[in-house]
């Protein structure tokens, strides 16, 4: 591994404190090394590989921009952990994640049964935590399955939520800002993957001023299939130009887990939602209180084990 990783900063001219030693044409390049061909330092573009290798060469072809952009095994022992690492990607759900709104959601669903003089089912809310509103009305509250009505009522308790946020404003979660911050300086692109509608997360961000952190956000109007299938946090990788194998999902709700399980992802919980007892079986890679207790090194950690 370290041979690999010495000979990638040696010969790509993207990776800096190294020249480039190795023949390139255009995108492409020939790595040619073997155990007792490390570089030295200070070798100089144009500088004869006899004079620094002994005869017993492997030869590789492959393209500079797949050494930069994906993940490349070498050899048969090498691990593909160390490049998942490089490109890491972090996927966010949001509520529960990045804010606490479980008040505010359950608020505006109280409100609007009352507009609608229905009935709200016992424990409805913590039944259909993380669901679209498209799956809650029909099964979980069991309110009506006409589309046209469905989609009525959903659009009406997001206004009717985003009312709530403007009278009552709306903070981060703590280590959220602090996290987020860790995440832009080392270069790990961001993104949010959630069923609440967009504006709701727009009005949120911007009031919060966190919107700049995100280069990417999914939400319900962007899906087909809401968790735990792993369509959104799929499409939110994509938005964030990673490969789901390479990100980390924060996830604090069992279904939401579950998505970023399916997905490939790396999954760490947040005891947000759910006590620490039940998140020790949801399949999560890991469970922390709080984001900041994450850094770069513990994300990498993630795929080593």
């Amino acid at each position: 591994m370290d041979l690999v990783v010495a000979l990638l900063a040696w010969t790509v001219p993207e990776f800096p404190g190294r020249s480039q030693v190795a023949h390139t044409q255009r995108d492409e390049t020939w790595l040619l090394f073997d155990a007792t061909c490390l570089p030295p330092h200070g070798a100089s573009f144009g500088q004869e590989r006899s004079a620094l290798c002994t005869p017993n060469v492997w030869h590789f072809h492959v393209s500079v921009s797949q050494v930069v952009e994906a993940g490349f095994v070498f050899a048969g022992e090498m691990q593909a952990s160390d490049d998942r690492a490089m490109n890491l990607g972090a996927l966010f759900d949001w509520d529960g994640v990045i804010i606490d709104s479980s008040a505010r959601h359950e608020a505006s669903w109280e409100r609007l049964a009352a507009e609608e003089r229905r009935a709200l089912p016992p424990d409805h809310f913590k039944k259909g935590f993380g669901m679209k509103n498209e799956i809650i009305i029909p099964k979980t509250l069991g309110w009506t399955s006409e589309p046209s009505e469905v989609s009525r009522l959903s659009l009406r308790k997001e206004a009717i939520y985003r009312d709530i946020v403007r009278e009552r404003g709306i903070e981060p979660l703590a280590g959220v800002r602090e996290f987020l911050e860790h995440l832009r300086t080392a270069g790990v692109p961001c993104a949010i993957a959630s069923s609440t509608h967009r504006e709701n997360i727009d009005l949120s961000l911007a009031k919060m001023g966190l919107g700049g952190f995100f280069s990417a956000i999914v939400t319900a109007e962007d899906v087909s299939h809401g968790k735990p299938h792993p369509e959104p946090y799929l499409k939110a990788a994509e938005k964030a130009s990673r490969d789901p194998r390479h990100c980390i999902v924060l996830e604090d709700a069992l279904m939401g887990i579950e998505a970023g399980v399916a997905a490939g992802c790396k999954v760490v919980a947040v005891t947000t939602t759910n006590p620490r007892g039940i998140l020790e079986g949801s399949g999560a890679h890991r469970i922390v209180d709080r984001l900041d207790e994450l850094n770069l090194d513990a994300l990498r950690a993630l795929f080593t084990v």
